[in-house]
């Protein structure tokens, strides 16, 4: 429950949505710009996947916390810590000397971006009712769109200017006037909220996520780099008994009554599992290929920052339209049905980019691509759709927040891996085929195009039980 009953005006929600596109700009704003990057700090390919996967791991690590504190302390006030260390965080990845200064100040802005988003929803719950609340909750599930869009052309925009010779810089520094922005007249416009009882943070859960993401990310990125030197190996099989540790101080603590980051009891559900399952195959996926089609338009086909930005423009709409019209496909069809139209529809998509590639070759530009890839993002946002109401298809009321939280931290440490796990696999490809971009491209649409297939041959055995009526576990 939650304190004095408080209201949210239309300059509060303007102010809400303007800090929930903060984290989601700076994504595929740091895609635009990483072949400029590249020449400017001398970075690796292996280091620009680090640049894009910390933000995402720390982000993920993170995320119960933030939503934690917020209901312990207010939401707002977080919402600002959140909000003040994500322009110092941008700040410094602007002035970044070193590759290594770049992926610390990377890490401190998914901290930041993990005390941000769990409060704008949380907001938005407590303080709007009946019409109001839906049409926010659209829009919010609409953002996400509109800030690819934006960061897209934006951030090609900004580097390609080269604005006073920072190039790359400037993606990052046009963060901290929005920040301060936000911050002066956050306290005006947005309530105070905060739960009435307090919530207890897993921190050992916490941890244990941590260094299980962290012995996953980093022998991912940097294993085939270094041949697979023994602390790779090692790293790789810390992840079983941290896993061990991770569930038995879960047990534990469930056995007091208390509440872990990932409650065993919601991992038994059938549709926490499929969720986990949608996560592993969907959203590695997705990042990977943001990542690795940025490395081809910049790096594979010389195009300027700008041009690889608006390469992503009919991506950006159409996953937006898409998000609109969801809702009303949703009322209408069973979310089997949902989802596996979802995936029909990308992987019509990504053949129609293998195809487009293979055809256009190097004379392939935004327009070349654009039917494929508003194809794919049509296709997305219906899985994306699908993943949170089917992932909480068996989720009581009263779990609801704990199963909510655990779909959200499965969504974002899946898309932190993604560029690590599958940029390894498109730079196999890319030393194969003698460095060519767009035969790796080819083989990794290739890879993805099957993970897909699979995804929609699990959903069609699982079928039945997508379309049986929601069970309620006590």
């Amino acid at each position: 429950m939650n304190i004095t009953p408080v209201s949210l005006g239309r300059a509060g929600l303007i102010l809400l949505l303007t800090s929930q596109m903060l984290p989601l700009i700076d994504t595929s704003i740091t895609n635009v710009a990483l072949d400029s990057i590249t020449r400017s700090l001398g970075t690796s390919h292996t280091q620009l996947e680090l640049i894009v996967a910390l933000y995402g791991v720390a982000f993920a690590v993170c995320l119960a916390v933030g939503s934690k504190l917020g209901d312990n302390l207010g939401r707002r006030r977080v919402l600002m810590w959140g909000v003040a260390l994500f322009g110092i965080a941008s700040l410094f990845c602007g002035v970044a000397r070193s590759v290594e200064e770049l992926l610390a100040a990377r890490t401190l802005q998914g901290m930041g971006a993990a005390l941000i988003v769990p409060q704008i929803l949380a907001i938005l719950h407590v303080t709007l009712k009946g019409t109001a609340h839906a049409r926010a909750i659209s829009l919010y599930g609409g953002i996400g769109g509109i800030a690819f869009i934006i960061g897209q052309m934006g951030g090609g925009w900004l580097v390609s200017a080269d604005i006073a010779g920072l190039g790359w810089r400037n993606a990052f520094f046009i963060n901290v006037p929005i920040c301060l922005l936000v911050l002066m007249i956050g306290k005006r416009f947005l309530p105070e909220t905060r739960s009435e009882r307090t919530s207890r943070i897993d921190w050992q859960g916490t941890i244990c996520l941590a260094l299980i993401l962290c012995c996953l990310l980093f022998p991912m990125a940097l294993g085939p780099e270094l041949h697979w030197p023994w602390p790779m190996q090692a790293a790789l099989l810390a992840i079983i008994p941290l896993g061990f540790w991770m569930r038995a101080g879960a047990l534990a603590q469930q056995q007091k009554g208390l509440q872990p980051l990932l409650p065993p009891r919601l991992l038994k559900l059938t549709s926490i599992r499929f969720g986990f399952l949608i996560a592993v195959l969907f959203y590695t996926c997705w990042s990977g290929f943001m990542f690795c089609m940025a490395l081809t338009l910049q790096a594979g086909l010389g195009m300027a920052p700008w041009q690889s930005g608006n390469s992503f423009i009919a991506l950006g709409v159409a996953y937006f339209i898409s998000a609109c019209f969801a809702p009303r496909l949703i009322a209408r069809h069973a979310m089997g049905t949902i989802l596996l139209s979802g995936i029909a529809i990308q992987v019509v998509g990504l053949l129609l980019l293998i195809a487009t590639l293979n055809y256009f070759g190097q004379r392939a530009g935004a327009l070349a691509v654009a039917p494929a890839t508003a194809l794919i993002g049509y296709g997305q946002a219906l899985i994306v759709n699908s993943f949170y109401r089917l992932g909480m298809r068996d989720i009581a009321p009263n779990d609801a927040g704990a199963g909510s939280a655990i779909l959200s931290t499965l969504q974002q440490s899946t898309l932190g891996l993604g560029p690590a796990i599958f940029g390894a696999l498109f730079l196999q490809f890319r030393d194969l085929s003698h460095g060519n971009y767009l035969t790796a491209m080819m083989g990794f649409t290739g890879v993805e195009v099957a993970i897909m297939l699979l995804l929609a041959v699990i959903t069609l055995l699982r079928r039945q039980q997508l379309h049986s009526p929601i069970v309620c576990q006590s």
